[in-house]
């Protein structure tokens, strides 16, 4: 089988995936980052009253058209209890943000607008307009406005909307379910006492990271060995908790001790492809069991990563209805890359901001993968097509962006 190009690979996995058709009901505090699934109507008017804008004076404005005009104070109204009466001619009413606009006034002069004169009346130093700070009733929204449209993805500001049409809770589409198996007899936990010739599983924190920063239910079904009876068992946990994509870290290829693939081909699964032309990550598999996406990723973390990144987590986003992610942007090389061979490379890479806005990328001078520590102090991949020709300091690259430069 031959390498595929990144492009066509992800084309491939996004083909095939479907966004999820399954819903619930969520509380607002569970709401961040979901994605509704019906519209969203008001269930009050906002603002329900006429409300003042500024600390100042409601008044009738043919009582201040002209600067000078002397009032009298007949009360206050202030949020959450209004004044009660009925401003008439030559009156006003002391008024704060947020409070109901009294009955007769149609305006606000603020308080930097008037002086108190020694009888408690006041006196206008400017003359505003008519209807100058009032916020009128259902200026925001009326009740039964459609507010928010299905496939909006909630942040603080839909949130907040929610919040104010009188809404507890929200119909959104159920979260992307995705299980994640690392395997190989070497990998122990984090915590653990390594014996000869073991090592930390490390994989699966990052993955199910990936994963969950991109509108994911996570299922970790830990470490299973290299025996064909675990794994078959471990993809079996899996379909019983009717997930949507499995994750295999490790052994999808076609060693001696590498049973991953193997196994799931048992288990029924259709192998659509499992090498892709890229660095680090070339051993990718891709399958599909009974209507869930596989992923099985390299077992080297670094590999790993960049795949998660590069494949899971668009596949998530579009299960979950969440809009494409856009990590690609432009910087100038600070140093010198050789000339590229058949496979796209993803070099880690520091980014500094220049004055004018223009982003440097500096790659880092070991790019073995199985430097996580690299990888962690990198914020972002030097993307070099296969076949790219040497590239000189200052050349312009594009790279894909893993954080905001510090």
């Amino acid at each position: 089988m031959s390498l595929l190009s990144v492009e066509e690979a992800l084309q491939r996995i996004l083909a095939r995936a479907n966004p999820l058709q399954r819903t619930e009901r969520v509380s607002l505090q569970e709401c961040l980052g979901r994605v509704l699934s019906e519209n969203v109507a008001a269930k009050l008017t906002h603002p329900p009253f006429d409300n003042s804008a500024m600390d100042g004076y409601a008044v009738r404005h043919e009582d201040i058209a002209e600067v000078g005009a002397e009032l009298s104070v007949i009360g206050q109204s202030a949020a959450g209890h209004r004044f009660r009466g009925e401003v008439k001619g030559g009156e006003a009413v002391r008024i704060f943000t947020g409070a109901p606009v009294p009955a007769g006034a149609d305006t606000v002069i603020i308080q930097e607008d008037t002086e108190k004169l020694p009888d408690g009346r006041i006196r206008t130093l400017f003359a505003p307009a008519k209807g100058r700070h009032i916020r009128l009733a259902g200026q925001d929204f009326l009740a039964g406005d459609v507010a928010l449209s299905a496939g909006s993805a909630l942040d603080a500001g839909r949130l907040t909307l929610a919040a104010g049409m009188n809404h507890q809770d929200l119909p959104v589409f159920s979260r992307t379910k995705v299980a994640i198996i690392a395997t190989g007899d070497e990998l122990l936990p984090p915590g653990s006492t390594l014996g000869p010739d073991q090592i930390i599983a490390s994989n699966s924190f990052g993955i199910a990271a990936v994963a969950r920063e991109n509108g994911a239910e996570v299922l970790d079904l830990g470490i299973v060995g290299d025996d064909r009876t675990a794994i078959a068992s471990a993809v079996a946990k899996a379909q019983a908790a009717q997930v949507d994509v499995l994750v295999t870290l490790g052994g999808a290829s076609v060693g001696d001790h590498d049973l991953v693939q193997s196994t799931l081909l048992g288990c029924g699964m259709t192998l659509d492809f499992w090498r892709i032309a890229m660095r680090p990550g070339k051993p990718l598999m891709v399958g599909d069991l009974d209507g869930v996406t596989v992923l099985g990723l390299p077992g080297n973390p670094v590999s790993s990563l960049v795949c998660a990144l590069l494949f899971l987590e668009p596949l998530t986003r579009k299960l979950s209805h969440l809009p494409p992610r856009s990590r690609l942007v432009d910087a100038r090389l600070a140093a010198t890359l050789p000339a590229n061979d058949r496979r796209q490379d993803y070099i880690r890479a520091r980014l500094t901001l220049e004055a004018d806005g223009s982003l440097v990328a500096h790659p880092f001078p070991r790019q073995d993968s199985s430097m996580v520590s690299v990888f962690a102090q990198s914020d972002g991949l030097i993307v070099r097509r296969p076949g790219a020709p040497e590239a000189a300091s200052g050349e312009a690259c594009r790279v894909f962006r893993l954080r905001d430069p510090a």
